[in-house]
């Protein structure tokens, strides 16, 4: 009997860091050139911007992917966030949401003291 075939490829889902948008789609990288440069290139060419505007990528929740290290330890479907730096600026400043931005927000939680 024939071994089943295994899949050589990754396939994180990636989104641009945005308060108004929450949709991820699907990339395919394939598991022998898995490295940080790809990862960037391939995310950067799906969603339509240049790699010089990406200020980090972020593993959600909160892990900031820096080497290729970090990218082999990705899984499939693992969600991946650019966060972009501003437009018109060399400085790696980017645009952080209030918390009464967020959707998830209780501004009733916000306001008990312990």
């Amino acid at each position: 009997m024939a071994e089943p075939q295994q899949d050589v490829s990754e396939k994180p889902a990636v989104r641009i860091q945005s308060p108004r948008e929450n949709d991820f789609i699907e990339v395919e990288l394939n598991r022998e050139e898995l490295s940080y440069q790809n990862l960037l290139k391939v995310s950067c060419c799906e969603l339509g911007i240049e790699p010089e505007q990406v200020k980090t990528i972020r593993k959600l929740p909160n892990t900031l992917l820096r080497k290729d290290k970090d990218i082999l330890r990705l899984r499939d479907f693992q969600e991946i966030e650019l966060i972009l730096m501003k437009n018109g600026s060399t400085e790696l400043e980017e645009y952080t949401p209030s918390l009464i931005e967020k959707p998830c927000y209780n501004s009733n939680a916000a306001k008990l003291t312990y």
